[in-house]
């Protein structure tokens, strides 16, 4: 942060200033010292106040005309001096105002200053994102198409300029400076009252880290999500609290895993933390045979772990085995990007192909090369720039890896529905059948789309339909909110996935529940459908009559004479 606009500008024009005013100063003294005469032949003297409008309309070059007498020829020539003063200090103080316009340091000065006037206006709540890369960039639109409002820091300028041009639905302040800096989140409104919490999602390990201490120590009532593409990192944010650490290396292994033990919960977990709104893809499932990993990086490790947990097969080759902590038996030494590297590592009885390193020209080359050598093969590949989208979808991958992409939408799924996890991870405990039922319940209130998810409590604030009506004497049921009124008594498109109350957890309850205060519900469904239920919690008559069936005129003037009524 470079300061406060108005001390800068003091700062500079402090010598251009004090030379208009010393010019002003000279100039009024020669002026009211040479004498002049009257048209009567009376001596006259100029007073301060014409010394002062003589020069306020010569010096800037206007002219006006002698006043208020003709001047004698000593007047001229004083004045003549008196005149050219002003002129020269006034350009002196233009070359340096042009100057301090086109200065780096004023400029960002006067962004920062701006930008912090924009977030101060925030008057809803909203939350910082921190690294406006691939992974930013997703999230932002992402949180901004579902009505979130952010505000972004990063600190390459770039970035920062292509966030104005990115088209988004609602308008993101963003501020070029470094997420390390206190000073530089508390701009952005880490210590404003709306804030929500903090999104870190730099490609640096340690400054994620930093944002993630500080917020715990300046804000710890706020919620902080984290990436960390390093065990140790992660281990660390753990330690102190943050509330959500996001590895991406570890959350596909984790997935790869599912997919190949449960295909059907994969399937499940990949429609509801997809990004909403996309097309919901029916991947091949991957096979149980062996497996060649290319690249024993943090993502190959990650991935090896999943490996041995599930006691799946498979052989690695690394460039650098010895560096890597390759193991020592099977590990074949070689980039995988030649044919004789897949060979001695057995491609011709293998069943997949991982290409994991972290450059994606050698992963493409992988792909296209393993291919080649066995046209059967399931193939997947490691995509490390989001602009290379278009080749790995040309490659026809089976699986693609994209780690931009699973933190976006984990961290946009933990903000929209925090009870999402917690579904996710006791969904695992079932079986098979159970996993491809709810699979084909979500396909169909989904539209053939990712589904919309969200969560919804029954409280004064959120639902105060619901316990005006309790209060009342009325049973408001779960199917009562999820009614479209204006369908005939059709349900909205919308699952309810789980339902959080004191008493437990219960997934995929039964729609006549009575609804309790406290309750939390987590759906999913389409946009229509979470707005009509929206609007039927907060419209009074709307739920009256869904659950008693009697309609009433509703306003202020109804509303008034309803009470008068139930005095008398």
């Amino acid at each position: 942060m470079t300061g406060p606009v108005f001390p800068i500008i003091l700062r500079r024009m402090r010598g251009p200033l004090l030379a208009v005013i010393t010019a002003y100063a000279l100039g009024m003294v020669v002026l009211m010292a040479i004498p002049g005469v009257t048209d009567d032949g009376e001596p006259w003297r100029m007073t301060f106040l014409h010394a002062f409008y003589f020069l306020t309309y010569t010096a800037p070059t206007i002219g006006f005309g002698e006043i208020p007498h003709d001047y004698t020829d000593a007047q001229r020539f004083g004045y003549l001096v008196a005149i050219y003063l002003p002129v020269i200090s006034w350009f002196y103080a233009l070359v340096t105002i042009i100057g301090l316009v086109q200065d780096p340091f004023f400029r960002q000065a006067v962004t920062e200053a701006r930008f912090q006037r924009q977030v101060r206006r925030i008057a809803d709540p909203f939350w910082i994102v921190c690294g406006y890369g691939d992974t930013g960039a997703l999230l932002v639109r992402s949180m901004t198409d579902r009505g979130v409002v952010v505000t972004v820091v990063d600190r390459d300028q770039s970035r920062i300029e292509d966030l104005a041009t990115r088209g988004l639905r609602t308008f993101v302040p963003g501020l070029y400076g470094d997420a390390n800096s206190t000073v530089t989140l508390n701009a952005a409104g880490l210590n404003l009252p709306n804030c929500q919490g903090v999104l870190s999602v730099t490609g640096d390990d340690h400054t994620n880290l930093h944002v993630a201490i500080t917020v715990r120590l300046l804000r710890p009532s706020l919620r902080v999500l984290c990436r960390a593409d390093h065990r140790s990192t992660a281990a660390n944010m753990a330690s102190f609290g943050t509330d959500h650490i996001i590895n991406p290396f570890e959350t596909f292994a984790d997935r790869l895993a599912l997919a190949i033990t449960s295909p059907e919960m994969h399937r499940v977990f990949e429609w509801l933390s997809g990004m909403p709104n996309t097309p919901l893809v029916e991947r091949p499932q991957p096979p149980k045979g062996r497996w060649l990993v290319c690249g024993y990086g943090r993502f190959g490790k990650a991935v090896c772990r999943q490996f041995d947990r599930i006691g799946a097969e498979y052989t690695v080759i690394e460039q650098m085995p010895e560096r890597a902590g390759a193991p020592d038996e099977g590990t074949i030494h070689g980039k995988g990007t030649e044919a004789v590297t897949l060979r001695e590592a057995g491609i011709e009885s293998a069943a997949a192909v991982l290409a994991g390193t972290a450059d994606d020209a050698d992963n493409l080359s992988i792909v296209m090369t393993s291919r080649d050598l066995q046209p059967d093969l399931f193939l997947t590949a490691r995509e490390n720039q989001l602009a290379n989208k278009p080749l790995f979808k040309a490659a026809r991958l089976q699986l693609p890896v994209e780690p931009s992409y699973i933190i976006a939408t984990r961290m946009l799924s933990l903000i929209t529905a925090p009870l999402l996890p917690e579904f996710l991870r006791i969904a695992r405990g079932f079986d098979r059948s159970w996993h491809a039922r709810l699979a084909e319940r979500i396909r169909e209130v989904s539209g053939g789309v990712v589904p919309d998810i969200w969560t919804l409590e029954i409280s004064e604030s959120a639902s105060p339909t619901v316990v005006d009506l309790r209060e009342s004497g009325h049973e408001v049921r779960i199917r009562h909110i999820a009614i479209d009124p204006h369908g005939g008594g059709e349900g909205v498109n919308a699952l309810l996935l789980l339902l959080v109350r004191s008493e437990g957890v219960v997934p995929l309850p039964d729609m006549e529940v009575v609804l309790e205060p406290g309750d939390r519900l987590l759906f999913c469904g389409t946009e229509d459908a979470h707005a009509q239920m929206n609007w039927t919690l907060f419209h009074r008559n709307t739920l009256r009559f869904l659950v008693t069936g009697e309609q009433r005129p509703d306003g202020i003037v109804w509303r008034w004479l309803a009470r008068r009524r139930n005095a008398a």
